[in-house]
């Protein structure tokens, strides 16, 4: 029996008598700006997880890369309005931290989640962290950060640190066009497309998922809150930066990131030193696309991490 396996199994005979799951199934739930779509993946009577995926303007079909912990727990994934499947409504008030954070209540009412494990990746991560800050922790039993941003100072310090690193020319490519307004050029493109193999993708571009087929991301709103790349910020999120509260979270706290990760393993650690019950766990041979590359070591760290928490 490989691990992977044994794991899954291990938290479902935890929970055999405590039947939590919620029905599995595709719907739509109605919040605040439109309808939102989700899924409910496995029907496992493990505490369900809810996942939140980045962008902001992305979508969640790359999640169903987890559905293998649907054995044990239901997995809850969802497009945050203006993305994937869900309504795109094109009121700019709409894209801030605050309703982002609403609309997940009420998707979490909707679908009865009075407790829940919650994980975040990327700007997802920066959605689930001021969901607990400004919801609270009842009925949150764990909180998974996967490659956070939760510092907008912080991510464009680290992404500077590792575009650094980048050949010479390339450097001066960025830095040129940057601040000639001209990020269209080959050679900007050609940069940009080196630091995201590196430290995004992590390699080459991998095929694309089925359940990603026709499911398209909201490049407006990623623009509006971020900007038009991932090393540079100059949308709303420019000041972001929850280090000050992290010292509020008081439920476990799994961190997660890629060895060569844009949230850069060394940040994991800065976090985990601000927060009461935090771990980190880096994820070998990955970048930000910690799922895709690693998937089963993923599910493995996932696994053990809600599991643990859970006895």
């Amino acid at each position: 029996m490989n691990r992977l396996i044994f794991t899954l199994l291990a938290g479902y005979f935890l929970y055999l008598s405590d039947a939590v799951a919620v029905e599995p199934g595709q719907g739509f739930a109605a919040v605040a700006g439109g309808p939102v779509w989700y899924e409910v993946m496995g029907d496992g009577v493990g505490i369900p997880l809810m996942v939140l995926h980045g962008g902001p303007g992305g979508t969640s079909c790359g999640y169903t890369r987890l559905a293998p912990i649907g054995e044990v727990r239901s997995v809850v994934r969802y497009d945050q309005l203006g993305g994937g499947r869900s309504g795109r409504p094109d009121d700019m008030e709409l894209w801030t931290v605050e309703g982002f954070v609403e609309r997940l209540h009420s998707l979490r009412n909707e679908l009865g989640l009075e407790q829940m494990h919650l994980l975040g990746h990327s700007w997802g991560g920066a959605l689930a962290a001021a969901y607990v800050l400004e919801k609270g922790t009842d009925g949150i039993v764990s909180l998974t950060l996967s490659s956070p941003l939760l510092s907008s100072p912080a991510w464009m310090e680290d992404a500077n640190y590792l575009r650094a690193q980048l050949p010479v020319e390339m450097q001066e490519a960025l830095d040129k066009h940057e601040a000639e307004g001209t990020m269209d050029h080959e050679d900007y493109q050609a940069a940009t497309e080196e630091f995201y193999r590196r430290h995004v993708r992590g390699g080459e571009r991998l095929p694309p998922l089925e359940a990603c087929a026709g499911v398209t991301s909201n490049s407006m709103i990623y623009e509006y809150m971020w900007g038009n790349t991932e090393f540079n910020a100059t949308g709303t999120l420019l000041d972001f930066d929850l280090r000050p509260r992290l010292n509020e979270i008081d439920v476990p706290v799994l961190l997660m990131a890629g060895e060569h990760d844009e949230a850069r393993p060394e940040r994991m650690q800065e976090f985990q030193s601000l927060m009461e019950d935090a771990r980190v766990e880096i994820i070998p041979d990955a970048a930000h696309g910690t799922l895709s590359r690693q998937t089963e070591l993923y599910i493995d760290v996932l696994s053990d991490f809600l599991n643990e928490v859970e006895r």
